[in-house]
């Protein structure tokens, strides 16, 4: 497999994962978008956090199972594995600028 076809599936997860996003925002009824409120920085990184450990553990299942010999396709398993890394790469990279950007803060004369 190409570098080229693995970039191609990576946009594609990217945009879907994007869509999946776009629609849980849209509110299901008139009156939700009121109710809700807006979401604090800290609840969308811990939401984000929780998906992450979410697909790796699901990861993990698919992967247990196949190990046990139980009938799950491969490349379902290939593909749950590479969604959790990639997200977990995502995280760490996130982390990584909010450690700088929080460095790069306190570093500022005041």
């Amino acid at each position: 497999m190409g570098i080229d076809r693995v970039m191609a599936l990576r946009s594609q997860i990217l945009e879907r994962n994007a869509a999946l996003a776009r629609a849980a925002d849209a509110p299901s009824a008139p009156d939700a978008s009121k109710a809700a409120g807006p979401t604090s920085f800290a609840d969308t990184l811990a939401d984000a956090v929780k998906s992450v450990s979410k697909s790796q553990s699901q990861a993990s299942d698919l992967s247990a199972q196949y190990e046990r010999g139980e009938t799950i396709d491969i490349a379902k398993v290939m593909m749950a594995r590479q969604q959790a890394s990639i997200g977990f790469e995502a995280t760490l990279q996130v982390r990584n600028k909010l450690l700088s950007a929080y460095k790069d803060i306190m570093s500022m004369p005041v």
